[in-house]
């Protein structure tokens, strides 16, 4: 019989994965600056912080606690210090407003929240106002009659670890009882409480291990938000299952920075942090004047690679500045990005891997594996999901469905929303797409989004998105539809130009004019699409577009601030 590998030696549940920490001992686990020196956190040492939070949270007799806070050690030890415990995990979103923190708060059920001392004010007003928060517990040092400092919960924790009265090694875990609540971001409604289970994120740990892999050796930069399920999933808890170290960003200015300190190996990030990364080399190679030499050297790296020889890294080392020769990968998410972007950073040497997922399926759905990819594809599902289109239309486009060990129990407390995307085992995600024959699975768009023409006809904004950012002084946009008359659909963009970028390529004009030869740009792509996808309206601005904390844009939001202007 067959070795049985160690990946499958199952682990279930977040005391399984505890467990497997042992055996990366003196590791390092974590990274981070203080008082511009790095710190590292071992193995070893994240073990015993994990079981003396458990510890000190079943002193406490806790039932849920909510997290929120930037991404830091202690908003890790206090994830699994709570899962460890048998015992609910509620993270929250970093931006949310006091007004929506107190709303999220109330309906987590949360009866303890760990948190920096930013929110203090917040919290406190939030428990005034009918929270019932009975423990603060502050992630700095922060001194007051009814704030529990973290670094003596942990000691406290400690000591009972030590002792007779210790209850951590007498919890049995439930692996598939909800234990993590994870609010949607809520880009079009109200955030949704999703109900999910040790299992359903385990599952998907190591499912994904079948198709990337992430090694010891390896540093993986966490940037994107904790408390998203993409960036926990991934970068916190495949990468400390893998035994590697995670180093935490100092933010978004510091990317380029944190990437060449801390040797980042691994990058995992969102596709409009990507584009504009690459837009900014586009610029650069543009601006030395080496455009024609930088794609000549491309025609012959590919050709080489034919053969099995790579001097991408070597090639383009100029090209590359902002980021380190350690980075080998780039795994990202949340949103498709533009295939030409994709096949640009190939053929520069920095190798990207895409992922598709939502909150709902812990997250992952779909990935590309380390030699099979395909790009404008999100991949291959995952080998223990069941994934099919459903409702295609005359293209083959239809509604993604997946049924496996990583779909969600339900919305809690909302059977309505429930019953709606879970049906007999299948989850419903409201994103378009198709498979291709090879078995890649495509994303066209959020359902949601679509725009339906009285012909019958459907216009995926996404795919004029993609053409309208190419334009090199657009920094993003939005496509949508107003009705023009009783029988006509018009098609309308809001552009969003870089100022810096337009002048230099148009000269310095009045916003109008610019909006003319922004216009004369959409006519261009106009030209190579059919006549019912036309762009025939735009709106131009500086203003970003609103979007939530992983950079997905708000398109709700935004049409309404569209239509409430017209």
């Amino acid at each position: 019989m067959p070795k049985k590998q160690e990946s499958e030696i199952l682990v279930q549940n977040f005391r399984d994965l505890v467990k497997k920490y042992e055996k990366f001992g003196n590791n390092i686990a974590f990274k981070y600056k203080e008082n511009n020196e790095i710190k590292e956190i071992t193995y070893n040492d994240f073990i015993q912080d994990i079981k003396s939070m458990a510890e000190a949270f079943l002193k406490l007799d806790v039932k849920r606690v909510a997290v929120i806070g930037n991404n830091r050690y202690e908003w890790c030890i206090t994830y699994l210090g709570v899962e460890t415990a048998g015992k609910i995990i509620v993270p929250l979103d970093k931006a949310l407003t006091d007004i929506e923190l107190e709303k999220l708060i109330k309906r987590s059920e949360a009866d303890t929240i760990v948190y920096e001392e930013k929110y203090d004010k917040a919290i406190s007003e939030a428990i005034n106002n009918g929270a019932k928060i009975k423990n603060k517990i502050c992630m700095d040092n922060v001194e007051g009659k009814d704030i529990i400092q973290i670094k003596d919960f942990i000691e406290e924790g400690n000591r009972i670890l030590n002792s007779k009265d210790s209850k951590y090694k007498k919890v049995k875990l439930n692996s598939k009882e909800m234990q993590i609540m994870l609010f949607t971001s809520g880009t079009t409604n109200e955030p949704k409480a999703v109900a999910l289970t040790q299992y359903n994120i385990c599952s998907n740990i190591t499912a994904i291990e079948k198709y990337v892999k992430i090694h010891e050796t390896d540093t993986l930069l966490s940037f994107l938000p904790m408390h998203h399920t993409f960036e926990c999933t991934i970068t916190f808890l495949f990468g400390t299952y893998s035994g590697a170290t995670v180093a935490f960003c100092e933010g978004l200015r510091h990317i380029a920075d944190n990437l060449k300190e801390f040797k980042v190996s691994i990058f995992v990030a969102v596709p409009l942090v990507l584009e504009t990364m690459y837009k900014k080399i586009q610029r650069g190679i543009k601006d030395s004047g080496k455009e024609s030499l930088i794609n000549k050297m491309k025609k012959l790296s590919n050709l080489l690679l034919k053969i099995h020889i790579d001097v991408r890294k070597k090639l383009f080392k100029p090209v590359l500045k902002q980021f380190d020769e350690y980075l080998r990968v780039v795994f990202y998410g949340a949103a498709p990005m533009n295939k030409e972007t994709i096949e640009g950073y190939n053929s520069l040497g920095i190798e990207l891997i895409q992922g598709y997922g939502l909150t709902e399926t812990s997250p992952v759905i779909s990935a590309e594996t380390d030699y099979k990819k395909r790009p404008g594809s999100v991949g291959l599902p995952l080998l223990n999901l069941k994934v099919r289109i459903e409702n295609k239309d005359n293209d083959g486009i239809g509604e993604i469905v997946v049924k496996g060990p990583s779909v969600m129990l339900g919305y809690y407390n909302n059977k309505e929303a429930t019953d709606k995307v879970l049906k007999k085992g299948w989850f419903y995600t409201g994103d378009y797409g198709y498979i291709d024959d090879d078995g890649f699975l495509y994303v066209t768009g959020r359902k949601s989004d679509v725009i339906v023409l009285r012909n019958g006809k459907n216009i995926y904004p996404q795919e004029l998105e993609f053409l309208i950012n190419k334009i090199p002084y657009v920094e993003e946009s939005i496509v949508f539809s107003r009705d023009k008359d009783v029988t006509d659909t018009l098609i309308k963009a809001k552009i969003v130009y870089n100022e810096e970028l337009i002048k230099k390529a148009l000269g310095d004009k009045k916003e109008s004019e610019y909006k003319k030869d922004i216009m004369a740009e959409i006519k261009e792509i106009n030209k190579k699409l059919p006549t019912y996808k036309h762009i025939k309206e735009i709106t131009i601005t500086t203003e970003p577009l609103d979007k939530t904390t992983t950079q997905k844009v708000k398109r709700y939001q935004e049409i309404k601030k569209e239509m409430i202007a017209k």
